[in-house]
C-alpha cells in the first residue's frame, strides 16, 4: 500500500501546496504538535486513520478547535468537532462483513473468500465547525455530502 504522504504529494504539487507532517507516537504527542502546526500556520491538516487517533478524536477536534485549525479525516473526527470527513461508509462495510460470516458459517473457507475494497464511501461536513472557523463550504461538496453536521 503506497503511504498516504505519497499519494498526496501529486495532488498537492498540482494545487501549489506544502505538505507538513507532523509525527505522532502517542496522545502525549497531541498537543506539541497541533501547537507546532499553529506556529508554522498551516493552513489544515489531514489526519490519517490508526489505533491512537481513533482513540483520541475527541482531544484532537479539541486541539484543532483551540488553535482554529480546520480538519479533515475520519467521520468520528467531523461527528467530534472537524471540519469535514471523508471515508469508507462503515455500515455498508459492516453489511459486506455479514456476508462474509453467512458463507463461512455454510462451510466457506475463509482463505477462499475474496477480499473485497469498500465501494460506497460517505462525506460529511461539520457546518458548525465551518462557521466557528469562518469557512465557507462550496457548493460543490455540499451538494455532495452525505450528512451535513448543523
Amino acid at each position: 500500500m503506497v503511504p498516504v504522504r505519497e499519494s498526496m504529494e501529486p495532488a498537492a504539487k498540482s494545487l501549489k501546496l506544502d505538505l507538513h507532517q507532523a509525527k505522532v507516537r502517542g496522545a502525549a504527542d497531541l498537543e506539541g504538535a497541533f501547537a507546532a502546526m499553529a506556529a508554522k500556520r498551516v493552513g489544515g491538516v489531514v489526519i490519517v486513520e490508526d489505533g491512537m487517533i481513533n482513540a483520541n478524536t475527541s482531544a484532537i477536534a479539541g486541539l484543532a478547535a483551540k488553535v482554529r485549525l480546520p480538519i479533515i479525516g475520519i467521520s468520528e473526527l467531523a461527528h467530534a468537532g472537524g471540519l469535514i470527513a471523508y471515508g469508507a461508509s462503515f455500515p455498508d462495510m459492516y453489511r459486506r462483513a455479514a456476508v462474509f460470516v453467512d458463507k463461512i458459517l455454510k462451510g466457506a473457507k475463509p482463505g477462499d473468500i475474496p477480499i473485497e475494497r469498500a465501494s460506497k464511501f460517505e462525506t460529511i461536513v461539520n457546518l458548525k465547525t465551518a462557521k466557528t472557523l469562518g469557512i465557507k463550504i462550496p457548493d460543490s461538496i455540499m451538494l455532495r455530502a452525505d450528512k451535513v453536521i448543523e
